[in-house]
């Protein structure tokens, strides 16, 4: 399974990448990346809804400068992993605990024999709400997670009972594959840059933008009531009052300020009641903050560097 290059952005050397498959029998998309000569240490990067692991070239620069090996998956129903729905473009999961056995899937398949230890989480936004729900069971394949604006809830009252109660009747109602109200066809990244929620900077925005361009198929549009159903009982879970407290797992977590996609609020409360977690907010930036501008993302990995162990001084 080949990766997508342009020249905006190439793949990093040292790629492999190809596809293994979930026990229920979805295929995913994985590559990875060895660590540099005399290093050891793997940094599994988990992506947020929509994204392809394309997206995250810069990164896994940024992280085999710190010395590391990296290893990526496309989730089930995105980039180039499969989709299940006859529309493509639909952003479509049956459960969000599928989520987890992609993880355990990749975790068994390809980190576990072919990425040197230890082994540390880095994730984003939906990817992030992943990671907590795996941190909760209890399953230790990850030393250390680090999530960006993870996916704990959204802003407002976007996931309150009433909007629950009308997506789980949608969905009983046979339309769990349409698009959410409100939702279109519009591939996420190709909208215009002004007015954007996701970042500040137009360079990285209109890199992004390119690599769908170059192969739309890697492209996700608005989640259907499926998706909303599932993703939003995650979420309310996470409300539960001893959720963060029966956490063992040592997470970091930063939110952005300007976020208006996920609810740094939910961030904030969460993580004051994780047992070995702690929280950053940075200031100024919006929801993707590894898409940022510099002075943004710098505040990132210089968290990051504090925090996981083995970490090259700069």
């Amino acid at each position: 399974m080949t990766l997508v290059s342009i020249p905006a952005n190439p793949v990093p050397e040292g790629a492999v990448s190809g596809t293994i498959k979930t026990p229920d029998g979805a295929e995913l998309r994985f590559a990875r990346w060895p660590p540099p000569a005399g290093r050891k240490g793997t940094v599994c990067v988990f992506t947020g809804r929509t994204e392809q692991i394309e997206k995250y070239f810069e990164t896994v620069r940024d992280l085999q400068d710190r010395g590391f090996a990296v290893a990526m998956i496309d989730w089930r129903g995105q980039g180039h992993s499969a989709r299940r729905l006859h529309d493509p473009r639909k952003g479509y999961v049956r459960a969000f605990s599928d989520y987890e056995i992609d993880v355990e899937t990749f975790v068994r398949e390809v980190v576990l024999p072919d990425c040197p230890p230890p082994h540390f989480a880095l994730a984003h936004s939906m990817g992030g709400a992943v990671m907590l729900r795996i941190a909760y069971s209890g399953k230790r394949w990850f030393d250390r997670m680090v999530l960006s604006a993870p996916m704990i809830d959204l802003p407002g009252r976007a996931t309150s009972l009433p909007v629950r109660l009308l997506l789980r009747a949608m969905r009983l109602a046979g339309q769990g594959g349409r698009y959410v109200p409100g939702g279109n066809d519009v591939l996420a990244n190709t909208e215009p840059f002004v007015g954007n929620p996701l970042t500040s900077d137009p360079v990285r925005y209109a890199r992004n933008a390119a690599i769908v361009a170059e192969d739309p198929t890697l492209g996700l549009a608005s989640p259907t009531v499926a998706w909303a159903d599932t993703s939003f009982a995650a979420m309310h879970g996470f409300r539960a009052a001893n959720y963060p407290s029966r956490i063992r797992q040592p997470i970091l977590m930063l939110a952005a300020s300007h976020d208006t996609i996920v609810s740094t609020a939910a961030i904030e409360e969460f993580a004051y009641h994780l047992r070995a977690g702690s929280h950053l907010m940075i200031a100024g930036a919006r929801h993707e903050i590894l898409q940022e501008q510099d002075r943004y993302r710098e505040q990132f990995w210089a968290a990051f560097d504090a925090f996981v162990p083995g970490t090259p001084l700069f």
